[in-house]
């Protein structure tokens, strides 16, 4: 009997020195931006998102006589006050950058965008239609400024941004923030730019990641959030738990038998 309770006690400490080892995680490792001697001088304006080949944009002319901008707005963007605003937005004209970087405007022809701001794009866009109206204005925003969120995030998927001014910390956001077991000193960034991916990682735990490139967001960027060792060394233990503690249960019930 005394053997069976060693055994058991035994058993006992082994399982519980498991679950220390595979949920123990240290502060430097949990929290974001700890104070470090880095000087913080991330503007927004130095990483703007270039417009890419195959972004989709919505691209609205105006002016202060509507009548003039029919010829370049196919659809008509003119509502009554009892349409929606979903039912508006869907009404706007939509065009797609084309492989070579350039969108066809009617009267205005193929222009090319690709490699411009939108702020650009949208001077440019100006400039060319000026020599048709006075003073025209131009609304152009991003209708599938997408960003992907995968691995150990509450809600990983992909989602559609407002606007293109997006952090990575933002998109971390949406996704319900990392869990406990993410790997906070190390996420990667995956970005197309010109038809090549590049990686970067960031170290969420520091400030100098606000001074990186790739705090701000391009458009298709992936965030992938890799597992700590913690959850690792748990996931090769939870393969394999349900053997060790049959085989050990078996151990234990044949021993109590022969010393009884």
């Amino acid at each position: 009997m005394k053997l069976y309770l060693r055994y058991s006690l035994f058993l006992g400490i082994f399982s519980i020195f498991l679950l220390l080892m595979s949920s123990c995680e240290s502060r430097k490792n949990m929290v974001y931006l700890q104070p470090d001697s880095t000087k913080i001088n991330t503007l927004y304006e130095q990483f703007v998102p270039k417009i890419q080949p195959n972004d989709i944009l919505t691209i609205v002319v105006t002016a202060a006589d509507p009548k003039v901008t029919a010829p370049f707005n196919p659809v008509s963007t003119m509502t009554s006050g009892t349409i929606s605003q979903a039912a508006d937005m869907a009404m706007r004209p939509v065009y797609t950058v084309d492989n070579q970087g350039y969108i066809t405007l009617p009267m205005l022809g193929k222009i090319k965008i690709a490699g411009l701001t939108r702020i650009e794009a949208i001077e440019k866009l100006r400039s060319e239609l000026s020599q048709y109206i006075k003073e025209p204005g131009v609304n152009m925003n991003f209708n599938n400024f997408r960003v992907s969120v995968l691995g150990e995030v509450a809600r990983p998927g992909s989602f559609v941004m407002p606007s293109e001014r997006v952090t990575v910390l933002e998109a971390l956001g949406m996704a319900g923030d990392l869990t406990i077991r993410g790997m906070r000193h190390n996420v990667m960034i995956i970005r197309e730019i010109d038809g090549k991916k590049s990686t970067h990682r960031l170290d969420l735990t520091k400030e100098e990641a606000l001074n990186s490139k790739y705090y701000y967001l391009a458009q298709n960027d992936v965030i992938y959030v890799e597992p700590n060792k913690a959850q690792i060394n748990s996931s090769k233990l939870g393969a394999n738990s349900n053997i060790f503690i049959s085989v050990a249960s078996l151990l234990i019930t044949v021993i109590s038998v022969l010393t009884r």
